[in-house]
């Protein structure tokens, strides 16, 4: 991914209002890891029910419950298939248009798919299943997984 700056982000927003978008907390985006990147992802650390996601073309604004699940229980990211216990994996649900319509993605809570398919970021044990898919195949199929979310999110 291209390094982006604060007005690329900013601008790209598909599920807010310029007013919500002017005032979200941006990550650090020098230290952000651009070359392993295939999206931005973060939460906000003022507002812990709400995270953002940036890709190259576009910014989807998310909101998930704050529900605590057990150590035992263990979910899997919709995008990248990575297996994390307790709240590892949450629901994170985008604003679609003004009639009070969402829809729903299961995700790394944390928003980092993009190094755990890279193997930078490594989850708990059992957390990634070997597959036969090349790198670049699973980063394309979680890309094409975000493009399939956008669409219903549009």
């Amino acid at each position: 991914m291209e390094p982006l700056t604060e007005a690329q982000i900013r601008s790209s927003f598909i599920n807010c209002t310029k007013g919500e978008a002017k005032r979200l907390n941006l990550p650090d985006l020098a230290a952000q890891p651009w070359d392993d990147l295939d999206f931005l992802g973060w939460r906000d650390p003022r507002a812990p029910d709400r995270s953002y996601l940036v890709t190259e073309e576009l910014g989807v604004a998310f909101r998930f419950p704050s529900k605590q699940r057990g150590f035992l229980h263990r979910s899997m990211c919709s995008l990248c298939f990575t297996t994390h216990p307790g709240n590892g994996v949450s629901l994170l649900v985008a604003r679609k248009g003004r009639a009070g319509d969402s829809v729903g993605l299961h995700m790394c809570t944390d928003l980092a798919c993009s190094l755990y398919v890279r193997g930078i970021k490594q989850p708990a044990p059992g957390g990634r299943f070997e597959e036969s898919l090349s790198v670049e195949q699973q980063a394309e199929r979680m890309m094409t997984k975000l493009g399939e979310f956008v669409a219903k999110l549009r």
